[in-house]
């Protein structure tokens, strides 16, 4: 059985124990809820893959207390420590080139030449980061292509028996994870929309790439990120997208005011708001995968502007055709 250990001095010092030891740890973190393994130990890193059923070929995403400690394993461009000031800690993640130095396992970076990189910004896990003295590879705490975690309720649900411990920090704040921002080449590239929107970021860089070709990359197994296969965040009924209407059979993900005859709904704003929206969209998700009488979830159009970018990039591949 998986251990709880809700967040203490003394339960931080004993899941940075386990990481060290090769165990397999969740935890909180602003955005969800992290897989952690010890990103130097290839047999733990492998562990990951085991718990969620993960393909090999998807990279993670490894975790520091600091700026510095990721920068000693990557090479770092003046635009990536302008980010960095910007936004670490927070909700981006950086790939960037490896360092010829770097001790993360390749496997971590599923044999790349680049690493994805991020500063969390939660008092937990940069708590846990610094305990544990080496970077954690930290996918999000599901099984490959779920539903992300907001809460260790969600984690238990999925990885029950398949981990040491979960350290829990309580709900999620932002809901989404991270932005990936892929600077290893000469142009700025956004892999993954997220907790840091794509605004805020080209204020600060100018203008970003977006629009990976997700099907050619996969076909090739060269993602250069996680998150990126098509079919991803999918709960266990099909998904349909910018519903104006609800059918009988159908539970519908709010975005405002639910059309007439809804019977069934999980409100993510009843104001619209895309912050609020964010931090409920995978508890939206898993609401009604045992109900008996639904048999698929509509949900109601939301803007692509600020975080609702991310938001709809989730909700397209939990629609995505399953293969």
């Amino acid at each position: 059985m998986t251990e709880i250990l809700p967040a203490s001095d003394t339960t931080i010092a004993q899941a940075a124990a386990f990481l060290r030891a090769g165990e397999l740890v969740a935890f909180g973190t602003e955005t969800v809820y992290g897989l952690g393994a010890d990103a130097t130990n290839t047999k733990a890193v492998a562990r990951v893959f085991e718990a969620k059923g993960r393909p090999h070929f998807n990279p993670l995403i490894c975790h520091y207390p600091s700026a510095e400690a990721a920068f000693a394993d990557v090479e770092a461009p003046e635009i990536a420590r302008i980010l960095a000031q910007a936004f670490w800690p927070g909700p981006l993640t950086l790939v960037l080139p490896r360092r010829i130095t770097c001790n993360v396992a390749l496997l971590a970076g599923a044999g790349l030449d680049t690493l994805a990189v991020r500063v969390p910004n939660h008092p937990h896990a940069r708590a846990l980061l610094a305990a544990a003295s080496r970077p954690i590879a930290a996918p999000s705490a599901n099984r490959s292509g779920q539903v992300s975690p907001t809460t260790a309720a969600h984690v238990l649900a999925d990885l029950d028996g398949r981990i040491a411990a979960i350290l829990d920090s309580g709900p999620c704040t932002v809901g989404v994870e991270s932005t990936v921002l892929d600077l290893s080449g000469a142009t700025p590239f956004l892999l993954r929309p997220g907790g840091v929107t794509l605004e805020a970021i080209e204020a600060r860089i100018g203008p970003v790439q977006r629009g990976i070709p997700l099907a050619a990359a996969q076909a090739s197994r060269t993602l250069r990120s996680p998150g990126l296969l098509l079919s991803h965040y999918a709960p266990d009924l099909p998904v349909r997208l910018n519903a104006t209407s609800v059918e009988p059979t159908e539970a519908l993900i709010a975005f405002g005011p639910p059309p007439p005859g809804t019977q069934t709904c999980f409100q993510l704003s009843a104001t619209q708001d895309l912050i609020e929206a964010a931090s409920r969209l995978f508890e939206a998700l898993r609401a009604f995968d045992h109900t008996p009488s639904i048999t698929r979830i509509a949900v109601m159009p939301i803007p692509t502007t600020g975080l609702g970018l991310a938001i709809n990039d989730r909700l397209a591949r939990a629609a995505a055709p399953r293969g």
